[in-house]
């Protein structure tokens, strides 16, 4: 049977948060408009970023002082969940643009993040992790029950963008240390219970892969749980204009950023 060709971007060098989100959201639109393929993207973010959900609110989630101090940016996603802090040398990103009408996925979002997260588990079991979906939307190792992938999903426009992280390496102070926490005893617990509760593939493996590796390995899986093929190709001048744009008019402005 002849597979699907799916576009496949990444660049070696990493962009800023509002680059990285307006780019999610210029390729949706470049495939709402069918002016390209359904794409993977792999990325990194630099500097190192606090992503919230849509439905948070970033002065009760984000302490915004430390952000600064650390050089750490925070930006509101169009999609749902919770905060997530994208460490520079901690963190792969994916995102999935796929049409709403195209068969590789199924309608139900509960089988969307089944589905794509299937690929996800496929790629780390190339790097010798045993893991599996965990419904809503977490990828969790089959050793110990830690998460070591958040995802998120939204619909628009008749395409289904999903994006989440490989967690390389953890650093759970620094992380809290970016959000707000009443107190500093609580802070204490919150650690605790994330390591408890959180791992990568460095604490797993006992070495951290390469992003390299890693890049390879989540597309092998992806390729395989999708039943598609690949094809690496470059963003068109149109999404790149238009992801500058969308960051500048959407995700740095503070009426979004401070909406809630």
């Amino acid at each position: 049977m002849v597979m699907d060709q799916w576009r496949l971007i990444w660049v070696e060098d990493a962009n800023n948060c509002y680059y990285n989100m307006g780019l999610d959201k210029a390729i949706l639109e470049a495939i709402a408009a069918s002016k390209v393929n359904n794409t993977v993207r792999l990325y990194r973010w630099k500097p190192s970023a606090v992503s919230i959900g849509y439905f948070q609110s970033m002065n009760i989630v984000v302490n915004i002082e430390n952000c600064k101090k650390m050089n750490v940016d925070y930006i509101r996603r169009t999609t749902g969940g919770g905060a997530v802090y994208h460490d520079f040398e901690g963190e792969l990103t994916y995102s999935v643009n796929c049409l709403d009408s195209d068969p590789t996925l199924p309608q139900d979002v509960s089988k969307i993040y089944e589905k794509i997260c299937g690929g996800i588990v496929e790629g780390l079991k190339i790097l010798d992790i045993e893991a599996e979906f965990k419904p809503i939307n977490d990828i969790n190792l089959k050793s110990n029950g830690k998460k070591i992938s958040g995802n998120a999903l939204t619909r628009k426009n008749g395409v289904v963008l999903q994006h989440g992280t490989i967690l390389r390496k953890v650093d759970v102070e620094r992380m809290f240390s970016l959000l707000i926490v009443p107190d500093e005893k609580f802070r204490a617990k919150l650690i605790a219970s994330a390591k408890e509760r959180v791992s990568s593939l460095e604490l797993e493996l006992g070495h951290a892969p390469s992003f390299k590796e890693i890049r390879e390995a989540l597309i092998s899986g992806l390729e395989s749980a999708l039943n598609i093929e690949l094809v690496f190709d470059t963003i068109t001048e149109e999404e790149h204009t238009n992801a500058l744009k969308i960051a500048d008019e959407l995700f740095k402005d503070e009426k979004w950023l401070f909406k809630r």
